[in-house]
């Protein structure tokens, strides 16, 4: 299917309108699995033309994915990579984890960006950071775009390199699904339960009798008030 390449629009305007010079484009992948961390990509790319093929990564293919992230990463001005693992999320819920790894990933940046571009319409990442949220900003922001390859080519890696560690692990085929659902993820959930790997807070676990008592709930700070309140509410 044809697509439009990702420009420099949003970051050309970012320097007319905010005087920021180094521009970090940020995307998450992992938000919806039932696996592993969410991970964070932040990477500069300056003004100058991508690798032919950038786009959103989940519209490549994983072949040419894998060619694409190794050209960005010596055509990148910079890019830093940040994790919130699965007993974070648990603990924090996925937009403070979100926050969490994205933070991680500037800061592993060699100079601080004057202004971030988040996929997305929603601000997870906040003060004291200058921020321009883009939604689909992965196929239509050069840097957001570079970003999400980059994210989601390390960590499918590192969901493939734990599915290869053990049996126990590899019954997931973390290799073929990296934590998401699938068939065969489903099947290993229902006859041997969630890994230490896996999120114990997501209602993926009330589907599963046998292991429904290994379920985490995390108390918000709205809940906490509601139950002083004489109300008991959950944030999952």
């Amino acid at each position: 299917m044809p697509y439009e390449p990702p420009t420099h629009t949003v970051e050309r305007s970012l320097r007319a309108t905010t005087d920021a010079k180094i521009i970090a484009g940020v995307d998450e992948v992992g938000r919806g699995a039932w696996a592993g961390p969410v991970t964070v990509c932040a990477a500069v790319t300056g003004l100058r033309r991508p690798p032919a093929g950038l786009t959103d990564s989940k519209l490549i293919s994983p072949k040419r994915r894998a060619e694409l992230a190794g050209e960005l990463e010596a055509w990148v001005t910079s890019y830093g990579l940040g994790h919130s693992s699965p007993e974070e999320i648990d603990a924090l819920g996925m937009t403070a984890a979100l926050r969490l790894a994205a933070v991680r990933a500037l800061e592993a940046l060699p100079v601080r960006p004057d202004a971030v571009i988040l996929d997305g319409k929603h601000d997870y990442l906040g003060g004291p950071w200058t921020v321009r949220t883009v939604i689909k900003g992965d196929q239509s922001c050069v840097s957001v775009a570079a970003a999400s390859v980059l994210a989601k080519v390390r960590r499918d890696a590192m969901m493939a390199e734990l599915g290869a560690g053990s049996e126990e692990y590899a019954r997931f085929a973390f290799d073929a699904n990296a934590g998401y659902p699938s068939p065969v993820h489903k099947a290993a959930l229902a006859q041997w339960g969630p890994t230490a790997h896996h999120r114990l807070s997501w209602s993926y676990l009330d589907a599963l009798p046998k292991w429904r008592h290994l379920k985490k709930v995390r108390f918000s700070a709205e809940a906490a008030a509601m139950e002083s309140g004489g109300q008991l509410g959950f944030d999952f």
